[in-house]
């Protein structure tokens, strides 16, 4: 039989990435160009330098994209883009070209949701990913806790009450100086410190499963306050190991009471390398299978999103071209 063939786009924030994925699980190109270096003298993502570099870069993105697949526009079978949620005006220029190709193309669109392209990342690396599982989904803008039960049929178990891990990291790196973007900063300086030099605090650790990471960001600035004669690195690594912590710990306590096979991590943040250490050691503890995907593939990529259209494009079929790009788009709950 035929594949299905998905190109996708993903203009969610600063990442300027095409994909052709066949089935929703064989890769055969997945292109990003990042836009870190441009925003980093900035020490932030700003809004309209990212939709502006959208503009110059989709174009050639899409078209090495489909030269590395060896295909072209009319041999696909589907088109999608994400749709949100994400920044108003990358979202705009990724979701207006699939379209565009779509119609030029006479192919279906299928618009994604960003949220649960994370969730599907780890079936792109392991297709018999076991479900049900408990996937921790850490990002800049998101931290949740999600019970997959099979595909497309999810339900919150938890998220954060404040900052999102992601946007932890960011704050505190930018604090230390450390520079943006703050996650791999942090991850990077901490391999040379002391996780156990501060016993920074880990909010609502026995309270459910939702997070707060807005005390621990507010107590490391205190701390340093207090102690400036503290080495960066014991700093780093400490906040690391707080987050990491409360982030497994409840990941875990998540698997054990709603019982689940295994536990997945998706996002920028479950790039970081003790949190992906620390799952899979909880995962071996407790008699769970662990999925972690490659760092390629927890980061912004458009694979994922060409795997969730291929799942929605079966389930729902196609998107209206009339459906509006949604920064606030939320992830469809059971």
């Amino acid at each position: 039989m035929k594949p299905v063939r998905v190109l996708a786009i993903e203009t969610s924030c600063d990442e300027t990435a095409a994909a052709v994925v066949d089935d929703g699980r064989h890769v055969r190109s997945s292109v990003v160009s990042s836009q870190v270096d441009l925003h980093a003298r900035f020490g932030g993502v700003v809004p309209e330098v990212a939709g502006r570099a959208h503009l110059d870069l989709l174009t050639p993105v899409v078209e090495e994209a489909l030269e590395r697949a060896g295909t072209s526009g009319p041999e696909l079978d589907v088109v999608a883009a994400t749709i949100g949620p994400g920044l108003i005006g990358s979202l705009l220029v990724g979701t207006a070209a699939a379209k565009a190709y779509a119609l030029a193309w006479g192919k279906p669109f299928v618009g994604v949701n960003h949220m649960e392209g994370h969730l599907h990342a780890a079936f792109l690396e392991d297709p018999d990913m076991a479900l049900p599982a408990v996937v921790l989904l850490v990002s800049g803008g998101h931290t949740m806790l999600i019970l997959m039960t099979r595909d497309g049929r999810y339900r919150l178990l938890g998220q954060t009450i404040d900052d999102a891990a992601g946007e932890a990291f960011d704050k505190v790196a930018r604090f230390l100086g450390l520079g943006y973007p703050g996650g791999p900063a942090i991850d990077r300086v901490a391999r040379d410190g002391d996780p156990a030099a501060v016993a920074f605090p880990r909010g609502l650790l026995h309270e459910g499963y939702d997070f707060s990471f807005s005390g621990l960001k507010t107590s490391v600035v205190n701390y340093v306050k207090k102690h400036p004669e503290v080495g960066v690195a014991d700093v780093a690594a400490s906040f690391q190991e707080a987050v990491v912590d409360v982030l497994v710990r409840k990941a875990t306590r998540a698997a054990a009471d709603v019982g689940a096979r295994g536990i997945c991590i998706g996002g920028g943040v479950a790039a970081n390398s003790v949190l992906r250490e620390r799952v899979q050691e909880a995962c071996a503890a407790h008699g769970l299978a662990a999925f972690v995907p490659s760092r390629a593939m927890c980061t912004d990529n458009a694979a994922m999103v060409a795997a969730t259209a291929w799942h929605r494009f079966r389930l729902d079929g196609p998107t209206p071209l009339d459906a509006a790009a949604d920064p606030n788009l939320r992830l469809a709950l059971e």
